[in-house]
């Protein structure tokens, strides 16, 4: 995958966006369950779809490695997600998409996600095309509402 060359910082609604590489990272002062369950709002107030939400700190627990608080909403939308299998039938492997939001040893909760730009940048013509916009948008869009 293509790498960003310089990383950038920026403040959206009050919570800290950072991009390096293909990983956009969003602060919030949420637990990761708020964040979860805001995100998940915000996503069906979108229109889109909640196919799962994982835990992977309970699985964790289960085996007995407890892990801090991390989970992962998957979710999406045909209107988004089918023109780019039109361009593309690969660009299903990356759909559909997915935010987790995990705290760091610091107690930090952070939200996270692919850049669908980054993720899909092997795809024939996927890469550059008005749909991955939007889908970075729609992303940008409901996580920075699910950190506020």
């Amino acid at each position: 995958m293509k790498h960003l060359l310089l990383a950038s910082v920026f403040t959206i609604g009050g919570a800290l966006t950072a991009m390096a590489d293909d990983i956009i990272k969003i602060q919030t002062e949420k637990s990761v369950t708020e964040a979860l369950d805001a995100l998940e709002a915000a996503v069906g107030n979108a229109g889109a779809t909640v196919f799962a939400r994982i835990d992977h700190a309970a699985g964790a627990e289960k085996v007995g490695t407890p892990i801090p608080p991390n989970q992962v909403l998957i979710f999406g939308n045909p209107a988004l997600g089918t023109p780019a299998m039109q361009i593309d039938p690969r660009a299903g492997l990356f759909l559909p998409l997915k935010v987790q939001a995990y705290q760091d040893a610091d107690g930090q909760v952070w939200l996270v996600y692919e850049d669908p730009k980054e993720t899909m940048d092997e795809l024939d013509d996927v890469e550059n095309s008005p749909v991955v916009e939007k889908m970075r948008g729609a992303l940008a869009k409901l996580t920075a509402a699910a950190a506020g």
